[in-house]
């Protein structure tokens, strides 16, 4: 019997979060389809189990706002698999208002999700690696609010550029362990942040139809999931790349890295 190819990813273990939806999902399955072994975080218990199951991956219920449940579901995973690897710090959630008059709670609530819970995760996932000694890739999903702000988008914006921060403070402190420390920025995929109805309204807000606004981009191609998801596989291979931030957004000059 011939022996199964050897995949690139092979051997190799991966946390993703917010991995029972959206980009997360399409991650995790990116990741396990290069051979990686897949743990994946997420709060909603349910809908991990269900796109575990797809995946094949381990789910791990997390509230990735939560340091001591991180610390302990990231020792599950040393537990369950041997150790770690790849961190694809994905969860975030798009909080909305004005910084002059947004609730003070929930400017706190954007900042725990948005820019803490990937601190928690990286932390812990970084301990591990150091004690492996065999180096690592954390890969943060960033938002092109950190590049280019818009209206009406305070906290999401001011905790997303926190998180570039921290993308960039990892790859300063841990680069001569061999932990590599990039950013994905995506715009316009459609998830559960980015909704057919949220598209029509914006859509029909500028005049134009929902497949015209998601072609918003100087290539005037739509960006998938799938796209974004690769995006995430490269950095996450790319063992000498740190302190980069990889846009997949068809191209947006205000958004462009300067």
């Amino acid at each position: 019997m011939a022996k199964a190819a050897e995949k690139p990813l092979n051997r190799q273990i991966a946390i993703v979060t917010g991995a029972a939806s959206g980009l997360g999902l399409e991650t995790a399955h990116i990741l396990k389809e290069d051979g990686a072994e897949v743990a994946m975080f997420d709060v909603d218990a349910a809908a991990l189990e269900v796109a575990a199951r797809e995946v094949g991956g381990f789910a791990i219920k997390c509230d990735v706002t939560d340091a001591e449940a991180v610390e302990s579901s990231v020792s599950a995973v040393v537990e369950h698999f041997g150790g770690v690897d790849i961190l694809i710090s994905n969860a975030g959630a798009a909080f909305q208002g004005n910084l002059t008059c947004v609730d003070d709670e929930l400017f706190r609530r954007a900042h725990e999700l948005n820019f803490w819970s990937h601190h928690f995760m990286a932390r812990s996932c970084v301990k591990v690696m150091e004690q492996q000694g065999t180096g690592g890739a954390l890969v943060f999903n960033v938002s092109k609010q950190a590049l280019n702000p818009g209206p009406g988008l305070g906290p999401y914006g001011t905790s997303k550029s926190a998180l570039l921060a921290l993308v960039r403070q990892y790859a300063v402190e841990h680069g001569a362990s061999g932990i590599t420390s990039n950013a994905v920025n995506a715009d316009r995929i459609r998830t559960n942040l980015l909704t057919d109805d949220f598209v029509a309204e914006r859509a029909a807000a500028r005049g134009i139809t929902p497949a015209e606004y998601m072609r918003g981009n100087l290539v005037r191609r739509e960006v998938s999931a799938r796209d974004v998801a690769e995006a995430f596989l490269h950095l996450a291979k790319a063992r000498k790349t740190s302190g980069a931030i990889l846009t997949v957004d068809g191209g947006n000059v205000a958004a462009m890295v300067r």
